[in-house]
């Protein structure tokens, strides 16, 4: 199954974008992932254009709204030729197949969708207090998951601490996507449920999501290198 490492352009305009990719040689097309901030700031056309540039894109917009209308909305990003989107698996299976059902274009083909299950930043003792979910974060990732799955989508988004659990009630072809990365010694910044990159590949994880450790390193080429050669790399024998 192939790995790789996602980029959040976590920037409030395109261009700050564009000038945070010109740091990369031409034939070096990470893959990214377009949140809130900057799909609210420019709208579909810089999924456009990121696809115009050969750059890979995860649409994280973590949908959740009645089945209805998440059916609507996934319908029009769908023809925006993304490789990977996302909803809340809160929003119950009856969402998740909603979701699927419209996302998925009349030729057949559509993304991957996969569901957000807990927050990295949503720590154990919040979720219980104030999300009243009496369940740990590992059971409840877990059961999320394997509400994904019966729903028919491709994966999670979960913290890397929970990959392995994802993948032994899942399957392994199940996929892991895991925020929450850091390098050994870094700050945790407003994560709580954290893991290096080499750590995360052998939890399990398939694709991971490193925002600041890359983006506000002194050398974010260097940064992004240094994460992809720890996270790609061959397990020792």
């Amino acid at each position: 199954m192939p790995k790789d490492v996602i980029i959040p352009m976590d920037f409030s305009s395109a261009r700050e974008s564009y000038d945070f990719l010109s740091l990369f040689p031409a034939g070096e097309k990470p893959f990214v992932k377009i949140g809130m901030e900057l799909f609210y700031s420019e709208g579909p056309e810089i999924v456009r254009e990121m696809k115009r540039r050969g750059h890979k894109i995860f649409l994280d917009l973590k949908l959740h709204d009645i089945p209805n209308t998440v059916k609507k909305a996934m319908a029009a990003l769908a023809r925006l030729e993304v490789e990977i989107t996302n909803l809340h698996a809160a929003g119950t299976t009856e969402m998740m197949r909603a979701a699927l059902e419209g996302l998925t274009r009349p030729d057949g083909t559509r993304p991957l969708l996969i569901a957000v299950t807990q927050l990295t930043s949503t720590s154990e003792a919040r979720m219980q207090s104030e999300l009243l979910i009496s369940a740990g974060v590992e059971e409840t990732v877990r059961h999320y998951a394997q509400n994904a799955r019966r729903a028919g989508l491709d994966g999670v988004v979960c913290s890397p601490l929970e990959a392995a659990a994802v993948k032994a009630a899942c399957g392994v072809a199940f996929l892991t996507v895991t925020p929450g990365i850091r390098f050994a010694g870094s700050a945790k910044d407003d994560q709580c449920r954290i893991m290096t990159p080499e750590k995360a590949r052998e939890a399990g994880s398939d694709y991971i999501v490193v925002g600041r450790p890359i983006i506000a390193a002194d050398d974010p080429l260097a940064a992004y290198r240094r994460c992809a050669k720890e996270f790609l790399a061959s397990p020792s024998v």
